[in-house]
């Protein structure tokens, strides 16, 4: 694979729409290496992501978070060790997002949720995708599967006495309460994403909506797998390899 066959891939997997609703949240860091055998996969890029795909002879590095502008001077550090060690990399943002294999579909799959109702949507804000379990789980339940599934001790806040049947999902940077709010409209008893606020917890509490907040980074992790894996789907002679990331934010 090279990186026009690559290009060629993404276009494909995305609808030109959605593509279009989010350009400039997508594409190449750098692409230097232009012979693509080997695919890393990560939530961020960092200068650790990096010099672990080096080791491990990643020739495209593919995550979910571009090097962002306000970290300041992270961009310009994450192309120099790029170009040093020969890496491409690319970023899907927005689109990966709001994609039906995606984040918030990706993290309900392994959550176990049977059915999605409503999926994840943006119109001028991001709003949650709706699931519904075929048979209500206990809440204590949920959270220790998030906790096995992130392999992270998970934040959880248990707002009302019923058992868990529709969750409002909404990974990574979740945390704002009208997402919590368009979940309460929805019907759902509990509401999972990957960050929690003093405001968050007051309003669910408030609310008396379950609460569970695991990481921003493995909240979405699994939308990368998923889009790592649909990349092979279209070249089988790839080779796929998840890069370790730490879980910083719980100091785990």
């Amino acid at each position: 694979m090279n990186i026009s066959q690559f290009r060629d891939a993404m276009t494909k997997l995305f609808p030109e729409e959605l593509l279009a609703e989010f350009e400039g949240d997508f594409g190449f860091l750098n692409t230097s290496n232009n012979n693509i055998a080997t695919i890393g996969y990560a939530t961020n890029i960092s200068l650790e992501v990096i010099d672990q795909a080096a080791a491990l002879s990643v020739d495209l590095i593919v995550t979910h978070h571009d090097a962002w502008d306000f970290i300041y001077g992270l961009r310009e550090a994450c192309v120099s060790r790029l170009k040093e060690h020969n890496i491409s990399h690319f970023f899907i943002h927005g689109p990966l997002d709001f994609i039906s294999f995606g984040t918030y579909a990706a993290l309900m799959d392994v959550m176990g949720i049977n059915r999605i109702e409503q999926h994840s949507v943006y119109e001028e804000e991001e709003f949650p995708g709706i699931g519904e379990f075929n048979e209500p789980v206990l809440f204590k339940d949920l959270v220790q599967k998030m906790r096995t599934e992130l392999d992270e001790p998970v934040r959880a806040w248990r707002n009302n006495d019923r058992n868990v049947k529709r969750v409002g999902v909404l990974t990574g940077a979740g945390h704002a309460t009208n997402h919590i709010q368009w979940a309460l409209d929805h019907d759902c008893d509990t509401y999972i994403t990957g960050e929690a606020t003093l405001y968050s917890i007051q309003y669910a509490q408030y609310a008396g909506i379950n609460l569970i907040a695991g990481s921003h980074t493995f909240t979405e992790i699994f939308g990368v797998k998923n889009l790592a894996e649909k990349t092979k789907d279209t070249h089988p002679e790839l080779e796929l390899i998840q890069l370790k990331e730490s879980h910083f934010e719980l100091n785990h």
